[in-house]
């Protein structure tokens, strides 16, 4: 057996693999691009072939991006989380259900077999589901994090926010954060108000973290409009101002709650965003611990990885 693996991280809008040492988390090679599952799942209906070929349909296209890593990947098994296992991947699978031990024994999986269309086994991951809500990706993640007693929040287009007590996630909730944003800032009368760009205006986006945090936000959100109109704000401050307001808004029922410790499961922007609106909003009255979102799928892949081969012995 290979000590290396392959990692996929296959995203409505986005598909990553790579090829990872177990031993060390290293990782040797590369591929990524904007072949999500809805993409492939485009393809699919294209062809108007039988349903029965649309698994095969997905681990074709799996194959073909093992070209691409210019490297002997033989004998290499496949991990694959995110939208996959959904109504729109390779197959869906159904979501565990909470309360859920994070070990890498709880998560549903399903494994296919190597075979012509695709030569590696691959072993897909499923999602987790509340009676009312439901993710697909993060609750790999999850396994990845190894902290206990703590809110973890993922933000993002949809961020989640999972309470973990005794290693054990207990309740989550998604907030439309980054989704609301987009439409606000691109369809809405709110367009006119706002300018994108990459400037630090950390005024403004405090400013609308604490306006988020404390005002309706179907009310709040008029303000980006009157900001403009009453010339308090540029439109290029007022792009940060609604990003504060939103995150604000969504942060005010965690700041709200008993919850001591937070830890979020991020890339580096959105931490520093949600640092300074967690730190604004309360106080600084939390302990906030960061974790790179792609160091814990890394990790949580290789322990699904060893969980397999231990439990196929």
């Amino acid at each position: 057996m290979s000590n290396k693996i392959l990692s996929c991280d296959w995203g409505t809008t986005s598909f990553r693999l790579r090829l990872i040492d177990v031993d060390t988390a290293i990782v040797l090679h590369e591929v990524k691009g904007f072949n999500g599952v809805n993409t492939i799942h485009n393809d699919w209906l294209a062809t108007k072939k039988d349903e029965s070929f649309r698994l095969n349909f997905y681990r074709s296209f799996i194959q073909s991006q093992f070209e691409k890593l210019n490297v002997d990947v033989s004998d290499v098994m496949v991990i694959i989380s995110g939208m996959a296992s959904s109504t729109i991947g390779m197959k869906e699978l159904p979501y565990a259900e909470l309360p859920l031990k994070l070990t890498a024994d709880n998560l549903n999986l399903e494994k296919f077999k190597a075979d012509n269309f695709c030569k590696h086994d691959i072993l897909l991951v499923s999602g987790l589901q509340t009676d009312i809500d439901v993710m697909r990706g993060e609750e790999t993640l999850l396994l990845g994090c190894d902290v206990d007693d703590t809110l973890i929040i993922f933000p993002g287009t949809h961020s989640k926010h999972v309470i973990i007590k005794d290693k054990t996630a207990i309740d989550f909730k998604t907030y439309m954060t980054g989704e609301f944003f987009n439409l606000l800032s691109t369809q809405s009368l709110l367009a006119k108000s706002v300018s994108k760009n990459n400037e630090v205006y950390k005024e403004s986006f405090i400013n609308g973290v604490k306006d988020g945090a404390a005002n309706n936000i179907l009310n709040a959100s008029f303000h980006v409009r009157t900001n403009q109109l009453f010339q308090k704000n540029s439109a290029e401050e007022n792009y940060h101002y609604l990003s504060g307001l939103l995150i604000g808004n969504e942060l005010n029922e965690a700041i709200t709650s008993n919850q001591k410790n937070i830890t979020l499961v991020c890339a580096n922007n959105l931490s520093q965003q949600y640092t300074t609106a967690l730190n604004v909003i309360s106080n600084n009255r939390f302990e906030i611990k960061t974790i790179n979102a792609d160091e814990a799928l890394i990790k949580a892949h290789i322990k699904l990885y060893h969980h397999y081969t231990k439990s196929a012995i």
